[in-house]
């Protein structure tokens, strides 16, 4: 009996220093969505922050595809030690698991560890260029007008982007519009508003900013209750007359059972980087805020009330994946 107990000492003692000198090696950040977009945007800023801190090379992987949720099991189902981070946003980890119910292979609360919100990001309602529409109520007008003859695009199914305009479309009385879901995410959906392949969508100003101030977009209206310093000309929903506030948040996840110390490490770095100068600046430059949790168990928290409200809204809007 005292080789079985040796043995599990041995590999205890092992363990516990694996965890003492996390990390040891580079670690991989799973991006749920293609180059381009808000996730990605975020992901790129605080990598080398991220790499500086921990003493380790931090690289980037985009695994689009369903909406976030191919990236999202894949970081799920990898190795519980630390080295795969997930980037979790509002859509991947509270709006899916309603929209997707009956195919998801991965429950966000019970198959990632919590470890820290990263950032919020404000979104805004924009059209291609060339749309003879200047405003919000001009938008609504234009759709009633031309009842199923317009399509909106989304970065998926379950994104954040898709359900504002569920709710939009309700708060208005009905829009008769398609939905394009786009698996690559908001940057592939952003360039086809641009080119006028699909005329509207909400979007992450982040993932829409550049475009807008080079006139290949028009913005309508942002999402949040005042203006945006970034966008000072570009009204509120609020202020247009719709009762209409959301943004898009972004988190850090590890996979369940990544041990307590190394969910501490990363919260600790994750902090720390969000916190610098440099990533708050280029953050801010693209229209994103840092946003942390002070500890793992306050985003825990947060994850569970934000998947209580996205679920009321999935079954109030009907919305269903595409």
């Amino acid at each position: 009996m005292r080789l079985p107990l040796l043995a599990c000492l041995w590999l205890a003692a092992g363990a516990a220093a694996a965890q003492a000198d996390y990390p040891s090696r580079p670690l991989r950040v799973i991006v749920p969505f293609g180059p381009g977009g808000a996730s990605d945007f975020v992901a790129r800023i605080a990598q080398a922050k991220l790499a500086e801190l921990l003493g380790q090379q931090v690289v980037v992987e985009n695994r689009a595809g369903a909406a976030g949720n191919v990236g999202m099991e894949a970081a799920a189902r990898a190795p519980a030690d630390g080295y795969t981070v997930y980037l979790g946003n509002v859509g991947t980890m509270a709006i899916n698991p309603s929209v997707y119910a009956k195919t998801m292979k991965v429950d966000p609360v019970a198959d990632f560890a919590p470890v820290s919100l990263v950032a919020d990001t404000p979104d805004v309602l924009v059209v291609n260029s060339g749309m003879p529409v200047r405003s919000a109520r001009d938008f609504v007008d234009h759709a009633k007008a031309n009842p199923g003859k317009l399509a909106f695009a989304s970065p998926g199914s379950g994104s954040m982007n898709r359900l504002e305009m569920e709710l939009f479309r309700l708060l208005v009385g009905g829009l008769e519009m398609t939905h394009v879901p786009y698996k690559a995410g908001a940057g592939q959906a952003v360039g086809d508003v641009i080119s006028g392949q699909v005329p509207v969508m909400f979007t992450t100003l982040s993932s829409a900013i550049g475009n807008i101030r080079g006139g290949k977009l028009r913005a309508l209206a942002v999402t949040t209750r005042s203006r945006l310093a970034q966008l000072p000309e570009v009204p509120t929903l609020l202020e247009q007359g719709y009762d209409m506030v959301a943004s898009s948040w972004q988190c850090v996840a590890l996979p369940a059972g990544t041990p307590r110390e190394v969910v501490l490490k990363l919260h600790a770095a994750v902090l720390q980087a969000m916190a610098s100068p440099e990533v708050v600046e280029r953050l801010a430059g693209g229209g994103v805020a840092p946003l942390t949790s002070a500890t793992p168990e306050e985003f825990g928290r947060f994850l569970a009330a934000e998947s209580a409200r996205w679920s009321r809204v999935v079954r109030e809007s009907g919305a269903t994946a595409d």
